[in-house]
């Protein structure tokens, strides 16, 4: 390519009709977008508010996408610049920018009549939008990032994880925050859409990499961000209440990623195993209703939930799971209406008095370890922790030690055979493995970690009914971990949050809930199958294109082989040394 054609992909119509739309992105938000408060109150020319400011860095990444291209130009193949692919960058923020500007004005416009309601200065945004939309597309699509693959410092690395998980925690800080719906739900927007331009630019990738580069760090450093996180939230029980739920939820999805994403065992009836854990809690406390007089200290409480729930992973698995797919999937779902009804009769009436039926058991009292009361505000540094504040961090240590026997399981040889199990049970089998006592295995650790999860959840919900256990959750879960990507334990927790915080906020919403649900289930299986963070296995299965690539790559490499033995001549890989690149 000769110097006038190289710069030729700088100039042209539409990279200027795309730096027109940034720059009406750059001002929009220093103009008004509602003629009275909404949202987060974008009425004061010259004061953008927070949803204002996200518009304008939106703006902000598109025209550094579009002006970049030409501070690189004329530099080495392997310079930054070629490793990020700016012009897929660009649309990306053109599409995000139209994307998130758009549903804040449609909030906007709901929550103050119509659409008469939004000022010029919104208006300005879309349409910069727009006209970044219209000259992005024109641009040439260019190559693949490859940042992932660019070496880079330790501390280079070690300092892009920070500051992602810096960024993690001020969006869940910042979202917990908003009690406006259109607020809450523009934010999220926001931060998909980032995360969306961040992937196409190759951040996603370098990050990804770090991260495995780095894993100890990154482990350790997304636990501090973490404990941290009820520093943000200024002892607000409310924010806190929900992120505790969260965490409960997500223990137990990942229990149920042992049966689901591992062993591919779909199991419709999971919450009958944390309400096991949860009434095993309930009945060893020392409420004033407990029906048992034996209270032992709460550790010893953890592991019995854990047994209980496991024994009963072990009695509905062993005669059930000789059937598989659908009918697994029937037995799982009935498995946990029995369990439901069978509470509801242990009244005294219909059967012995052990969890007085569907009164369940309330007044469950707050944990007592060495004297710290998980009941009382504590002052740390001057910020009020709170009671959900407590049981937030007594629920991160749970979700650690899930997080490490699931990682640990996974790597093993049982992890494995669960693998092969889901991949093709008949050739597991064939191949020697003993899929019957892993299945089971998989039922009964899945049912193990879910009674340690509920045994937690009894004393943060303080009563205990059957009425909380139904098929709808067990439902959510396997929708998380769907949602997240099956196998991993990040995609476990992203589709948690999801599935959670989402409910709480929008309860305007709360009649569509499974309506939203399913259509967002819909989306993710048109357009990425394999789940928010999927693992790479599973990532290769679910896009044929990658497949087919890698079986052109290797007739390749075999047809230059050929070749080279035909004319007497070693191939280039063979005669530098090197072996061949698969």
């Amino acid at each position: 390519m000769n110097g006038r054609a190289s710069l030729e992909q700088y100039r042209g119509p539409g990279r200027l009709v795309a730096l027109a739309g940034a720059a009406l992105l750059l001002v929009a938000p220093f103009l008004t977008w509602a003629y009275r408060p909404a949202l987060d109150d974008m009425t004061y020319p010259g004061a953008p508010s927070p949803l204002q400011w996200c518009a304008f860095a939106l703006g902000l990444v598109l025209a550094l996408c579009l002006v970049l291209p030409w501070v690189f130009r004329g530099t080495g193949r392997r310079s930054l610049g070629r490793r990020l692919n700016f012009n897929r960058g660009a649309r990306a923020a053109a599409v995000a920018a139209i994307a998130f500007v758009g549903v804040v004005l449609v909030s906007t416009a709901l929550e103050l009549g119509g659409l008469v309601a939004v000022e010029p200065g919104g208006w300005l945004a879309l349409a910069g939008g727009v006209l970044a939309l219209v000259g992005t597309r024109t641009l040439p699509r260019g190559e693949d990032p490859t940042l992932r693959s660019m070496r880079s410092a330790s501390w280079i690395q070690i300092l892009g994880i920070v500051a992602a998980l810096a960024f993690v925690l001020f969006a869940a800080a910042h979202a917990l925050n908003q009690d406006d719906p259109g607020a809450f739900f523009s934010f999220a927007v926001w931060v998909g859409v980032a995360v969306y331009v961040a992937a196409q630019l190759g951040l996603m990738g370098w990050l990804s990499a770090a991260s495995n580069a780095n894993r100890k760090v990154m482990v350790l450093s997304a636990f501090v961000v973490a404990f941290a996180f009820p520093f943000t939230q200024n002892g607000s029980d409310a924010n806190m209440s929900v992120a505790a739920g969260v965490l409960i939820f997500a223990a137990t999805a990942m229990g149920l990623n042992i049966v689901v994403g591992l062993a591919g065992l779909l199991d419709l009836g999971y919450i009958a195993f944390l309400g096991a854990g949860a009434f095993t809690a309930a009945v060893l406390s020392e409420s004033a209703f407990a029906t048992i007089g034996w209270h032992p200290p709460f550790p010893v409480v953890v592991l019995i939930s854990g047994c209980i729930s496991a024994l009963l992973g072990l009695l509905i698995g062993s005669p059930t799971l000789r059937v598989s797919g659908d009918y697994l999937a029937i037995v799982t779902l009935a498995f946990g209406e029995i369990f439901r009804i069978t509470m509801n009769n242990l009244d005294g009436t219909d059967g012995p008095n052990l969890t007085r039926g569907s009164n369940g058991i309330p007044a469950i009292p707050n944990l007592d370890f060495f004297g710290f009361d998980f009941g009382v505000p504590h002052d740390i540094f001057g910020v009020t922790i709170g009671r959900f504040a407590n049981y937030y961090w007594l629920l991160l240590l749970v979700i650690a030690l899930i997080i490490m026997v699931f990682t640990n399981l996974n790597r093993s040889r049982i992890g494995r055979g669960w693998v092969a199990i889901r991949e093709d049970e008949r050739a597991a089998d064939a191949m020697g493995v003993n899929t019957f006592g892993l299945k089971l295995l998989a039922f009964a650790g899945g049912a193990f970690l879910a009674g340690i999860a509920g045994s937690v959840k009894a004393h943060v919900d303080v009563s205990v009914t059957p009425d909380q256990y139904i098929f709808l959750e067990s439902a959510f879960l396997v929708a998380g971990i769907v949602l997240g990507g099956m196998g991993t334990v990040g995609g476990v927790l992203v589709g948690a949050a999801v599935l959670k915080l989402l409910p709480e906020k929008l309860r305007f919403f709360d009649d569509y809930r499974l309506l939203s649900f399913g259509l967002l289930l819909v989306v993710m299986m048109r357009f990425r199958p394999e789940g928010l963070l999927p693992d790479e296995r599973r990532q290769l299965e679910f896009h044929d294109e990658d497949e087919d690539l890698a079986e052109e790559i290797a007739e390749d490499v075999a047809a230059h082989r050929v070749g080279s033995v035909v004319e007497g001549k070693p191939s280039a890989p063979a005669a530098s040394g090197k072996e061949p690149r698969p």
